[in-house]
């Protein structure tokens, strides 16, 4: 065993120092195929240019930024295998992911490996309740939401709802969250509860249960694939129902899936889109991107994994270091009112972003997405 320890003790010690020298690195987990792949690819797209411009101006701390990317294609199986790869290649800390159940499977792979996880999509309630010291995320969570999808349809004085969800984790969260706040208001009552299976097809059946409930309105929390569907069987059926989605309803493919007819007068929740955004930082990135890639970025969900790579690089920046402890420190307790792209950014003892960010949108008869006051 000695004739072998002093080899090892030299193997270890040239490994080290190869990590220690080179770019800071930071990892990119997003489903760059399945489902989601659209919000994936844009994700990918918006942190490479982040880290090109970066780079440009010197990196941080006199370093290079390099970053490595991991598609998890939507599934939380394959997500936990792409965190356990990104766990071994010396990440400081990982964006992503979209989904609520494809993060969860990763955040105690990250935690274990001390690599900080800033989330970029994932609302669900329970993702902040662990007291993970590495974990946080740039989206507003669903407890939050629901009090304005609540808020919306009391104002929009509807006396039955029918409430949907896929049975996920971040859309029976937010289904449940949406019920409990409701059931307080005797002025409103559910008429209907239940989950339909995700990536089917045909939903007509479960429409038909549902109108036969006779809702004035219906709530729908899961995502965007499955909403289209809804919204364009919906319409083939002759049903004019007014649907509502969650934040998960949020992006351009509802419309191509649903048809700009189905689509319009579609209700849905979401933090601001990226042609919302008020500030001047967001402004001159949409700016940059538009100019990259012939387009501004559709989805606000890749917009939000850009605020995890600058607020990274301000914790590398501030803590003069790319340890993880010290990174995780300064988030919680130094980062106050950064101005990220989309608006000031602030992290609770939970990991959880500080603020208000929910607004309403409503699709128009061209397919666009318009912020109502």
């Amino acid at each position: 065993m000695k004739k072998f320890l002093a080899p090892v003790i030299v193997v270890l010690f040239m490994a080290s120092t190869a990590l220690a020298a080179g770019p800071v690195k930071i990892g990119l987990m997003g489903p760059m195929t399945g489902s989601w792949a659209s919000e994936g690819q844009e994700m990918k797209q918006v942190v490479e240019l982040l880290a090109q411009e970066l780079n440009a101006k010197g990196g941080v701390n006199g370093e290079k930024v390099e970053v490595i990317s991991e598609d998890d294609g939507g599934d939380p199986r394959t997500a936990a295998l792409a965190a356990q790869r990104l766990a071994t290649l010396g990440v400081v800390a990982v964006i992503g992911t979209y989904g609520s159940a494809v993060t969860e499977a990763t955040q105690n792979i990250y935690s274990e490996a001390k690599i900080i996880q800033i989330a970029n999509g994932s609302t669900a309630i329970r993702l902040t309740e662990k007291n993970l010291k590495y974990f946080f995320r740039t989206c507003p969570r669903d407890d939050e939401q629901a009090k304005v999808a609540a808020a919306t349809i009391q104002m929009l004085k509807v006396k039955k709802v029918a409430i949907l969800h896929d049975n996920s984790t971040y859309a029976k969260g937010l289904a449940d969250e949406t019920k409990g706040l409701l059931g307080k208001d005797k002025g409103v009552e559910i008429v209907f509860f239940d989950a339909l299976t995700p990536k089917e097809q045909d939903y007509t059946t479960i429409l038909t249960k549902i109108k036969g409930t006779n809702p004035d309105f219906v709530f729908f929390t899961g995502y965007y694939g499955e909403a289209g569907l809804l919204l364009k069987q919906k319409k083939e059926m002759g049903w004019n129902v007014s649907f509502m989605g969650g934040d998960a309803t949020n992006n351009p493919d509802l419309v191509k899936v649903a048809g700009k007819d189905a689509a319009a007068g579609f209700y849905f929740i979401s933090a601001p889109l990226p042609k919302d955004l008020p500030t001047e930082e967001a402004k001159a990135f949409l700016a940059e991107f538009s100019k990259k890639y012939g387009n501004a970025p559709g989805s606000i969900y890749s917009v939000l994994a850009g605020d995890g790579f600058r607020v990274t690089v301000a914790a590398i920046d501030k803590a003069k270091t790319a340890d993880t402890g010290k990174m995780a420190e300064y988030l919680h307790t130094g980062l106050k009112d950064f101005p990220g792209l989309t608006g000031k950014i602030s992290f609770n003892d939970k990991g959880d972003r500080v603020g208000e960010v929910y607004r309403v949108y409503k699709v128009n008869p061209d397919g666009q997405f318009i912020l109502q006051q």
